[in-house]
């Protein structure tokens, strides 16, 4: 079994914890939190020992480690284990910057460690359902909106919560990317809370994402077309639909289409993902989302977010122009009557 730990027990920490504390492959060793009433809690609920400092790691003979803190933590800690010897799962996104990401990447292949990243999608059994009919994708319509909670809000809802998409069409279709067009808006937040992004992909292959952490309900949805079919997939649900187009011919002479609907089995994706990084851990295999997975994704939310920015720029200017062709009106009017 791999001497396992997890540093920041906050909400998905202590998920993650709960995986490795019921893993048959891991012996879940630490929980570590700078706050110590959480750390305490959980190491008491799981069995482990609760620490304050993750630098006392190694010296338990702690094999691998989920880094589940804030984003801005991400890149200090997890060099920290590399270069001391500790495999990392580190959460989503890898970094805060596409630089400190580069260099996690750099240093895991140094030292010889594994660097797999939390995209826990790629995990959802309604996501690996869908990957088997796929074949040739041209478009793609996401909609990812949650209500507010609070919590994530170190980081916009494009690091938050477009991320997930944008990992899974940067995987499916292993194409560079060509342009963005996105828009986005801050409602709860300083930070944008509200997201739209066109992506256009080497191939005419284009995806149409909206992120959203400001709504009254939830939804993970994704439509995929392609030349043949067009799927339909419900993270929540877990329910995949896919319409073929078939040879025969209606009355009015357009194909007709053959529609399945699938409710995928039920499964843990997050104890799917731990149980893989262990896994790979133990066999020194490569991640199912590897460092450089995860930095894609970044240089994409990047990309992402600097359109939003010039987006928003434009819409400012636009609203300061007109006002002032609007005063500028005014003022003529006045001095000529």
């Amino acid at each position: 079994m791999k001497r396992a730990a997890v540093i920041g027990v906050g909400y998905l920490g202590r998920y993650h914890a709960e995986k490795y504390a019921r893993s048959q492959a891991a012996d879940l060793c630490a929980v570590v939190d700078i706050v110590r009433s959480k750390a305490e809690r959980t190491a008491e609920e799981f069995g482990c020992r609760a620490l304050e400092d993750y630098r006392a790691l190694p010296e338990m003979g702690v094999e691998c480690v989920s880094v589940v803190c804030t984003t801005s933590e991400h890149f200090e800690i997890s060099r920290w284990l590399l270069e001391n010897g500790i495999d990392v799962l580190v959460e989503k996104p890898i970094a805060s910057t596409v630089e400190e990401a580069r260099e996690l990447i750099e240093v895991a292949h140094t030292r010889g460690r594994v660097l797999q990243v939390g995209h826990v999608e790629r995990f959802n059994p309604a996501f690996r359902a869908v990957k088997d009919v796929l074949h040739n994708p041209w478009f793609f319509e996401v909609q990812r909106i949650a209500p507010f909670v609070g919590r994530g809000c170190d980081m916009d809802v494009v690091s938050d919560l477009m991320i997930h998409d944008i990992d899974i069409i940067a995987h499916l279709i292993e194409r560079p990317i060509e342009s963005v067009d996105a828009v986005g808006v801050p409602v709860l937040t300083d930070s944008i809370d509200i997201a739209n992004a066109r992506l256009g992909f080497r191939g005419g292959i284009t995806a149409n994402i909206t992120a959203s952490r400001a709504a009254f309900k939830s939804e993970r949805t994704i439509r995929i077309f392609q030349p043949d079919l067009y799927v339909s997939l419900d993270f929540d649900k877990k329910k995949l639909r896919v319409c073929r187009k078939t040879d025969e011919r209606d009355e009015r002479g357009y194909p007709k289409i053959e529609v399945e609907e699938c409710v995928v089995g039920e499964r843990d994706a997050l104890a799917d993902e731990i149980e893989s990084f262990v896994e790979v851990v133990t066999t020194r295999g490569t991640p199912v989302v590897s460092g450089a997975d995860g930095l894609r994704a970044l240089e994409m939310v990047e990309q992402v977010r600097e359109s939003c920015v010039r987006a928003r720029g434009f819409l400012e200017l636009n609203r300061l122009t007109t006002t002032a062709d609007a005063e500028l009106s005014e003022f003529k009017a006045i001095i000529n009557e």
